[in-house]
């Protein structure tokens, strides 16, 4: 049971990560894909009727973490609550422009708007990048399960480490470009004319510069968590998302190559999803390392709630899902095809 509610768990985390990521990747590169007014419009029209839908897998997957993983979630909440209140204010930031920046027909105004939405991307896309490194890499759990951090300390790995430190930043460097890739790709799919052109070669660039990031990563991770490999090699579940990934990444790359414009969309998707698969599949049943001792880690296991409460998510989890899933595909129906700036109703924008 417990590995169950593990996977459901992840599995809206990275539905999350792979929905919204692509909008974090077209704000990023708003002002680089779009040069004018009419431009910059056809990019908040790709993502304007859907971004905050999106966000409803990530409160899914906080509310079922309070349901079966509660000890994690309160001393996670205490020990990164710098970190969430400052992505608590990057996405307030972000729904106002999008909301808001189109209301007043005023360059000043819907500049000022635009220059909120790339930089409140940009840093959302920072953020979760660094959270991920900082379960890869741990936080400094103490014997209770308790922790605090400072914004960065001496930038080693290891001890009382901060939120940031050289390993957790090369991971959010390779999050934003990764995610910069992933939105280029979604607005290859979803515009047309120069917009869609810039796209389709910042789509290119990106996932090329991708690829030696996530070497590199990878040689780090070896060296900041070395007890993970190990478990690597004997773990099918690993494997699996391994070959997802090359699966994912061929799709991609003939998709891109062959300007096949879903097929390298859906390569995107996937490729991210498998990453974040093997990521989850490569530390369990840890949840949370510790840095100054091992086994002040909180595992699945320490962290779940009772098995009668387990066994009742159980019985509401899958309702929700079907409504939910309902949900995801009239939206996708509805707002399929391009946008462009003769058909979308978002007004000034």
């Amino acid at each position: 049971m417990i590995e169950a509610w593990y996977i459901v768990v992840s599995f809206m985390l990275i539905m999350y990560v792979v929905l919204d990521g692509r909008n974090f990747g077209a704000g990023m590169l708003h002002w680089l894909v779009a040069k004018t007014p009419d431009e910059r419009r056809q990019v908040v029209a790709a993502i304007g009727p859907l971004w905050s839908w999106h966000e409803v897998w990530l409160l899914s997957f906080g509310g079922t973490l309070l349901a079966v993983f509660p000890r994690l979630l309160a001393s996670a909440f205490a020990g990164y609550y710098l970190a969430l209140f400052l992505i608590l204010w990057c996405f307030i930031l972000r729904g106002m422009a999008l909301e808001v920046g189109g209301h007043i027909n005023d360059r000043l105004w819907q500049g000022f708007w635009d220059f909120v939405f790339v930089v409140s991307s940009f840093l959302l896309a920072l953020l979760f990048g660094a959270a991920g490194g900082n379960v890869a890499r741990g936080a400094p759990l103490d014997a209770n399960g308790e922790f605090s951090m400072a914004f960065f300390t001496d930038f080693q790995v290891r001890g009382h480490v901060g939120l940031l430190d050289w390993y957790t930043v090369s991971v959010a460097v390779f999050a934003i470009v990764t995610l910069g890739a992933h939105g280029a790709t979604y607005l290859t799919l979803k515009t047309e004319g120069p917009v869609h052109d810039r796209s389709e070669s910042y789509a290119k660039r990106l996932w090329l510069l991708a690829i030696p990031l996530w070497m590199v990563v990878s040689v780090e991770t070896w060296f900041v968590r070395s007890d993970l490999t190990a478990g690597e090699l004997t773990n099918p579940a690993v494997w699996l998302g391994m070959l997802v990934i090359l699966f994912s990444a061929y799709v991609l790359g003939t998709g891109l190559k062959n300007r096949r414009e879903m097929r390298a969309f859906v390569g995107s998707n996937l490729l991210i999803a498998g990453l974040l698969a093997t990521g989850a599949a490569t530390i369990f049943p840890v949840m949370l390392h510790s840095t100054l001792a091992p086994e002040n880690s909180l595992t699945a296991y320490n962290v779940a709630s009772a098995p009668r409460s387990l066994y009742l998510a159980a019985l509401w989890w899958p309702v929700a899902l079907l409504f939910t899933a309902g949900y995801f595909i009239f939206i996708s129906r509805r707002y399929t095809g391009k946008v462009s700036v003769n058909r979308d109703n978002q007004g000034f924008y």
